[in-house]
């Protein structure tokens, strides 16, 4: 899968504290698990199911400036949550969005597109297990699922305590949303962040996000709005 937007914002997003444990889920080539180091974690862990992603999730972590707060772990997370007495900070989680969607002819992007080898309920489940009493999760879903996954996760007595939804501009309506859950129900605080102001131009709030990550925006100065 390719580096898009809305992974990136996600990942520039992240609600993580320095020196936070952190559980990367289905790392991939390990884009969030980088950002989240980048940003101050004290550890992170990210967990790939496929050969050929964690290959390149391993020489990643090893070429980059955290290399010693980073671990790449080719398993299964079931297999990975079994045998794991760790609880974590911060589980993030950019998961595969479909569950009946057509399908491409390549299997590595069907694994990565598809929620047939991890199932939401099986992801809430193993995160729920593996979080500290006062960790979050924190997870990048299809703005559609996301009353179906507050249900399913208050089964495993994770509750939602923060979403943005993300547009792509401000006559779209928005297709992903980054959801935080921790094991304490309170009132969830709800935004809407609209990625582009024009065409190929992003907007204060994005470009505030993004410029510590891109090299677009290395020579300008942003300041992230409440």
């Amino acid at each position: 899968m390719k580096v898009c937007t809305d992974a990136t914002l996600f990942g520039a997003m992240a609600p993580v504290q320095k020196d936070d444990r952190v559980l990367d889920i289905g790392a991939g080539t390990g884009l969030l698990s980088l950002m989240l180091a980048q940003l101050g974690a004290g550890s992170v862990t990210g967990v790939e199911l496929t050969k050929e992603a964690f290959d390149e999730c391993r020489d990643n972590f090893r070429n980059s400036p955290w290399a010693g707060r980073l671990q790449a772990v080719h398993q299964d997370i079931r297999e990975f949550a079994a045998g794991n007495p760790t609880r974590y900070d911060l589980i993030i989680s950019n998961p595969p969005f479909f569950t009946d969607h057509t399908r491409t002819a390549d299997p590595l992007r069907a694994t990565a597109r598809h929620t047939d080898q991890l199932p939401y309920q099986q992801l809430l489940a193993i995160a729920a297990e593996l979080i500290d009493a006062q960790g979050r999760l924190y997870l990048l879903l299809p703005s559609h699922a996301v009353a179906a996954i507050i249900k399913q996760a208050a089964c495993h007595q994770l509750y939602l305590v923060g979403r943005t939804d993300l547009r792509g501009h401000a006559y779209k309506q928005a297709k992903v949303s980054a959801l935080l859950f921790s094991h304490t129900a309170n009132p969830y605080v709800a935004r809407l962040l609209t990625i582009y102001r024009a065409e190929r131009d992003y907007s204060a709030a994005s470009s505030a996000y993004l410029s510590p990550f891109l090299l677009r925006f290395a020579q300008a100065n942003f300041k992230i709005e409440d």
